[in-house]
């Protein structure tokens, strides 16, 4: 039986449309879509895990900051945009997830985040020659400590994880001795989204005297993430997908409190210098967070950012997740009345998932083209596996239903035959 969460009955016997229209008429979170752009209403979007939509807001601010801010504030407008990367880590830290101000700040990729915490890591345990990932882990994050490990004459030890189920606890103590400095891995599985065990991989990997880097480009926005009760070293995470802040909008990363004075990350950039405009001859990081700052911030995108973050802020990261998981639920209770019969399975867990429901099947490149021909869009993942992203902030109840009655369709009329099999382009 399907978890049945405060405000949405997932689970009843009835009508899926009826259902899935009562569980929209009784959503407590139903009015956060009019704050976003909905273009095309007939378009199911089941990818905003990966780009969410266009916040009202967004679109508002950025007009303002064009005409207003560069237009005619200039380089008088560094008055405002010398803070923002601090402001808005400080309502990430607030609002979407457990930290406190001072401990998240907003700037480069996610890539490049990663890549700083994880030097400042290693150097942070000297002698110890080993780094922990899985072989389910995002790609660049694999990639990015390959390397790292690589530079250093490191080893990167690769763990073994369940493409459907994720990385467990058991498989990261296996990994752990004295020799480890630095666990990495991603809360929210890419793939199946699979959520894993934060608190208790933290505490492994601190009784092993290693520090912890949680990736959460696929919680934030999404799960609740928490940092500070789990003691929580390190963490990276995006702003485009779940927090709506737009493509290539800034990733931020987290550095607990009393860590911050100990690590010092490989690239020294003047907006990571102690006393910034005294251009002095030698590099003196800042102490606090701004440590971990490069070069000058991203304006525009942050201001995408922030937007984006105050809207999940304002819902509440508890209902978030609440709707995202009744949301799946709804979507894995289709999947088992109209699509197993047509040789799907299911790639994600039944409960402890992030905000997306993957299915594998032998065709799943041609299903999902067919699907984009009926105005659905997917994600396609290898091996053989069609994402589906729940957005709680816009998605509604009967838009998954509509999706999953497409999909139905497409099945049973075998339409997705007439696509090629080449996967020539990335979705």
């Amino acid at each position: 039986m399907p978890l049945i969460l405060p405000g949405y009955g997932v689970g009843v016997p009835v009508d899926r449309l009826t259902q899935a229209r009562r569980l929209d008429a009784e959503d407590p979170l139903a009015a956060f879509r009019d704050e976003f752009v909905i273009a095309e209403p007939d378009l199911v979007y089941l990818d905003g895990n990966s780009l969410g939509r266009l916040p009202k807001a967004t679109r508002e601010r950025l007009h303002a900051a064009i005409d207003q801010e560069w237009g005619v504030d200039l380089v008088r407008g560094w008055d405002r945009w010398i803070g923002l990367a601090r402001e808005v880590g400080d309502l990430l830290a607030g609002g979407v997830v457990e930290a406190a101000p001072g401990e998240v700040v907003l700037g480069d990729s996610t890539s490049v985040n990663l890549y700083k915490l994880a030097v400042a890591a290693c150097d942070a345990r000297p002698g110890r020659r080993v780094v922990v990932t899985d072989d389910d882990n995002f790609p660049t994050d694999r990639y990015v400590l390959e390397g790292v490990a690589a530079a250093r004459g490191m080893t990167l030890r690769v763990i073994p994880s369940g493409l459907d189920t994720g990385v467990t606890l058991a498989a990261v103590r296996d990994a752990l001795d004295d020799d480890v400095a630095l666990v990495s891995l991603s809360h929210v599985a890419y793939r199946s989204g699979a959520i894993a065990d934060l608190p208790g991989i933290t505490a492994a990997v601190h009784e092993a005297g290693a520090l912890m880097l949680w990736d959460l480009c696929h919680s934030a926005g999404a799960v609740p993430a928490p940092l500070r009760s789990a003691g929580v070293d390190l963490a990276v995470g995006c702003t485009y997908k779940h927090l709506n802040g737009g493509p290539g909008a800034p990733a931020f990363l987290y550095v607990r409190q009393d860590l911050q004075a100990e690590l010092r990350q490989p690239i020294w950039g003047w907006f990571g210098q102690r006393d910034q405009f005294a251009m002095g001859p030698a590099y003196d990081p800042a102490p606090s967070v701004d440590r971990f700052l490069v070069g000058t911030p991203p304006v525009l995108g942050g201001y995408g950012a922030r937007c984006g973050i105050e809207l999940s802020a304002a819902a509440g990261i508890e209902r978030i997740f609440a709707k995202g998981t009744a949301l799946g639920d709804f979507a894995i209770e289709l999947y088992d009345e109209w699509l197993a019969p047509h040789g799907f399975t299911l790639a994600s867990p039944r409960s402890g998932r992030g905000a997306h429901v993957t299915l594998h099947h032998p065709a799943a490149w041609q299903i999902s083209q067919a699907l984009r021909d009926a105005s659905v869009i997917p994600d396609y993942r290898t091996p053989d596996r069609l994402r589906l992203g729940f957005a709680p902030l816009y998605t509604r109840f009967e838009e998954v239903h509509e999706g999953f009655q497409r999909l139905r369709t497409i099945m049973e009329a075998e339409s997705w035959l007439r696509f090629s099999a080449n996967r020539s382009r990335v979705t």
